[in-house]
């Protein structure tokens, strides 16, 4: 046994497992590796019954051969046909984005979505269409004497500027 091989074995071996002869302290010597590489698994089957699966197995490598070469005649023609017809690969893509595009749009699934987001969208903008209401109308309600009371009269005269507020003038004066 090589030192290193010697080695890594007592390292992991306890030398009560060689005391009670559970573990040979020698490796398998060359006899023993040939007895075992001489055992044969597939010794269950008979000659004729091994030469009729290698004749099968002949057979079907043969018409994989056959087949694989029919396919790529096959794939050169369609290549063929299509150079002819002036289909490309990007033409192709635009078509399959197109379908599919087309199948997920008459999709139940896609339908209930749209209309889910539509009503929720009417519903949103109902809402903020409602709060501009109550915005404008809470300035409206806001009176322009409460506003000269708050603040001096040249200041509620920019805001009534501002605002083009003629009626402003008129109530100050």
């Amino acid at each position: 046994m090589e030192p290193r091989q010697q080695e890594l074995y007592s390292s992991v071996l306890t030398p009560e497992a060689v005391d009670w002869g559970l573990l040979d302290k020698e490796s398998l010597k060359e006899a023993d590796e040939d007895m075992v590489s001489e055992v044969d698994l597939n010794n269950t089957y008979t000659e004729e019954e091994r030469e009729e699966m290698e004749n099968e197995l002949t057979k079907l490598e043969e018409e994989i051969t056959t087949l694989k070469q029919v396919l790529a005649s096959k794939e050169k023609r369609h290549l063929e046909l299509k150079q002819k017809l002036g289909i490309t690969a990007l033409s192709e893509l635009r078509h399959n984005f197109n379908k599919s595009w087309n199948d997920m749009q008459t999709s139940t699934v896609y339908k209930k979505t749209s209309e889910t987001l539509s009503t929720a969208g009417q519903r949103t903008s109902a809402a903020f269409s409602n709060l501009g209401t109550a915005i404008s109308r809470k300035f409206g309600d806001m009176s322009m004497f409460g506003l000269q009371a708050l603040y001096p009269r040249r200041y509620v005269c920019l805001f009534c500027t501002a605002f083009n507020e003629h009626a402003c003038h008129e109530e100050l004066a």
